[in-house]
């Protein structure tokens, strides 16, 4: 059995699609069995809501009189890299406020470059404040304004690193606090957090990358996105178990689309004490049925998912020091996790309720026809250039 995206693509015009969650596919995989369901659905849904600090956002706040060459420029106090173009500039997620402190004396890391993309998308406005050395064609040295999405003639995400292949379950062993990008870590193993989808999460269901590639199209940020290639540091070889998922850290995304279809419910800006600023990103994939073997990898449930536990206080990052162990993702979402003979609670840093809530928007696109499946001109690599070097010397 086999498919090609055109037949898919024809069927959701005609809206006869058959389009389930990454989810729900679980359950039909084990009441069906795998032949009649890779016959019966077109695309499963995924989605992943959580914190992804390689994000951000292209803006260009358009010309000024005279016209300006920025060199330097700050969004709500913010700074945005101005070293593009004349009115073009790049704002992180994680660049937190310029020259601002506490009470206490202490930089003040609670708003950052996430922060002013989400008041931008939410219909916020955001003081530009506009710097130049200036030049004939470009003679304006400053310019100071309030900016509004709607009105900027262009914005638009893009993302080096998003939607990472399973991360590690971090904990603290150390006899003090530490305040990280994984949340708060108590002394002696006293919590642990997480941060995937698990079984909802887009790369844990196309684990090889058969399906996601450049030109892939995506829910991102609330609209519509697509896949640009390999994010920074995408690793495919790593340990793997039978399915093919990865036990720590692999694949990941680069991702773009306009800010001004994206809204502040799918793009948050968050902050972690003692860390600095982030953002909240929510995406979602489609992972067309083409045939079983697709589906397979799409019916992996939270149980067969496992990730490493690192010790955050000294084995990281990896090659540091040893692996504490495994766990799966059921047990992770448990609450509770067993290591080193007591009982540890979990927390999670991506939110599950949302990642579904995501792949069910993503499926009523689909499902009306407004959201056709983008095939990859290009997929995403499954070996490293190491694996590829290797090769090429035999």
């Amino acid at each position: 059995m086999s498919k090609s995206y055109d037949e898919i693509n024809e069927k959701i015009k005609q809206r006869q699609a058959v389009v389930v969650t990454a989810e729900e596919i679980i359950r039909m995989v084990r009441e069906k069995g795998l032949k009649k369901t890779a016959r019966d659905v077109d695309v499963v849904t995924t989605g992943t809501f959580g914190p992804m600090c390689s994000s951000g956002a292209f803006i260009n706040f358009g010309h000024a009189k005279p016209r300006i060459r920025a060199t330097r420029v700050l969004l709500n106090d913010v700074e945005a890299y101005a070293g593009i173009a004349a009115v073009d500039c790049y704002i992180g997620a994680t660049q937190t406020r310029h020259n601002a402190f506490d009470v206490y004396g202490n930089r003040d890391l609670t708003y950052g470059g996430g922060h002013v993309i989400h008041d931008l998308v939410s219909g916020n406005p955001v003081h530009l404040k506009a710097e130049s050395d200036g030049s004939d064609c470009y003679p304006s040295l400053s310019l100071e304004k309030d900016l509004v999405l709607e009105e900027l003639p262009n914005a638009f995400l893009f993302c080096p690193r998003n939607g990472y292949q399973n991360y590690p379950c971090a904990v603290n062993k150390s006899d003090k606090i530490i305040h990280t990008y994984m949340g708060a870590l108590k002394p002696h193993i006293g919590n642990a957090t997480y941060s995937s989808a698990g079984q909802l999460s887009p790369l844990i269901n196309d684990p090889l990358f058969k399906t996601i590639g450049l030109g892939t199209r995506i829910f991102l940020g609330g609209g519509v996105g697509y896949v640009t290639g390999p994010g920074t540091q995408h690793n495919p070889d790593v340990p793997r178990t039978d399915q093919g998922v990865p036990t720590m850290p692999a694949g990941t995304l680069a991702v773009t689309g306009d800010l001004k279809t994206m809204n502040g419910r799918w793009l948050k800006g968050l902050h972690y004490r003692g860390y600095g600023a982030t953002m909240r990103v929510g995406i979602g994939v489609p992972i067309p049925v083409l045939n079983e073997d697709i589906l397979m990898h799409t019916a992996v449930s939270d149980a067969d998912i496992k990730t490493v536990i690192l010790d955050f206080s000294h084995d990281y990052p990896y090659g540091t020091g040893k692996v504490l162990g495994e766990v799966n993702y059921e047990q992770l979402r448990s609450g509770a996790l067993e290591l080193e003979g007591k009982s540890v609670p979990c927390f999670p840093q991506s939110n599950y309720s949302d990642a579904l809530c995501i792949a069910r928007i993503l499926k009523s696109w689909i499902e009306r026809g407004v959201f056709l499946l983008g095939q990859p001109v290009e997929l995403l690599p499954s070996e490293g250039r190491n694996k590829k070097e290797d090769r090429k010397t035999k």
